[in-house]
């Protein structure tokens, strides 16, 4: 009996530590995952989540970026941005932009992806020249086709020598808007196409010659097989192209100055004007939280639609 009354308390013990234990292995084996993260995490909330909650805050302010003091003015930033032609315009055009240049960037990219996926030192330097307009600053290419469209540029040069008239590229709102679009697709099809090949080259081989002892012709192989397995690569593409261009303003600085009477401006563009030009912060934190969201809800809903059409497409 004694030996009983003895023991039972280390048994008691050994079993209350057993788990202590295992707790602190497990945090250990976490350990340096974690300050390996710590770094990432910290850059990420400094440069991303405290801006966006400043700029929230910022929004319902008439901060004009120098005072210290902020007057809070509710709603007022958020109702000046839905009825303020200029920003209305830009956000049209934004829209414009990011939605043909979306597609034309991919559907560029594509072509020439299946176009160059074969083997050959040809199609290698060919990948090399499509993709070198994309690490090009976008300032640089703005500038380059300013130069380039101007009236006395090399296109109107080489059109004139054919009998075409000087076409007014940047001073006709038309030809202003559609020079910023195709002018930001070429600089940035590249991306697209460098995608779509890791894609390609992803998809076995074993499907094409089947494909081709089946008697299929290159196209059927494309859209039977091809297109289906890298249903994945086009739904990052879309993403990706989407919401980088709902940003874009780099190019239009350089290649139209927002002009001709402000019909290419786009949203980012206009906060970073109107707002330090007219010293307006809190009203282009505004409008900056405004394309926040309206490009995390057309991100996910081209996520959520590319999904759907990723399951048809491969059931």
């Amino acid at each position: 009996m004694a030996d009983t009354v003895t023991t039972a308390p280390g048994a008691a013990l050994r079993a209350s530590s057993a788990p202590r234990s295992k707790s602190s292995l497990a945090w250990r084996a976490r350990l340096p995952g974690l300050i390996m993260g710590a770094p990432a995490v910290l850059v990420f909330l400094a440069m991303f989540i405290v801006p966006m909650i400043l700029a929230f805050v910022l929004s319902f302010t008439d901060w004009n970026g120098y005072s210290l003091n902020l007057n809070f003015i509710g709603f007022e930033n958020y109702l000046h941005a839905f009825t303020n032609p200029r920003t209305v315009d830009a956000a049209i055009f934004t829209v414009v932009l990011a939605f043909f240049g979306t597609i034309f960037c991919n559907l560029v990219g594509l072509a020439l992806a299946v176009l160059i996926s074969g083997p050959g030192r040809s199609n290698t330097v060919m990948r090399t020249v499509f993709f070198y307009p994309y690490i090009i600053s976008a300032l640089i290419i703005g500038f380059l086709w300013s130069a380039m469209l101007a009236p006395n540029g090399v296109v109107n040069s080489l059109l004139g020598q054919v009998g075409v008239p000087v076409l007014p590229f940047l001073t006709d709102v038309t030809f202003a808007k559609a020079s910023v679009i195709l002018t930001i697709v070429w600089s940035h099809f590249g991306f697209n196409m460098v995608l779509f090949l890791a894609g390609i080259k992803s998809v076995p081989a074993e499907y094409y010659e089947a494909a081709t002892v089946d008697g299929a012709t290159p196209w059927q192989q494309f859209r039977n097989v091809t297109f289906p397995l890298i249903a994945p690569v086009l739904t990052v593409n879309l993403v990706l192209t989407l919401v980088g261009l709902l940003k874009a303003y780099d190019v239009v600085l350089a290649l139209t100055d927002g002009g001709p009477a402000g019909s290419t401006q786009t949203i980012v563009y206009q906060v970073l004007k109107s707002s330090f030009a007219n010293a307006d912060l809190g009203f282009g934190a505004a409008q900056s939280v405004i394309l926040l969201i309206a490009t995390a809800v057309l991100g996910l809903t081209v996520t959520l639609a590319r999904r759907g059409a990723e399951k048809k497409v491969t059931d």
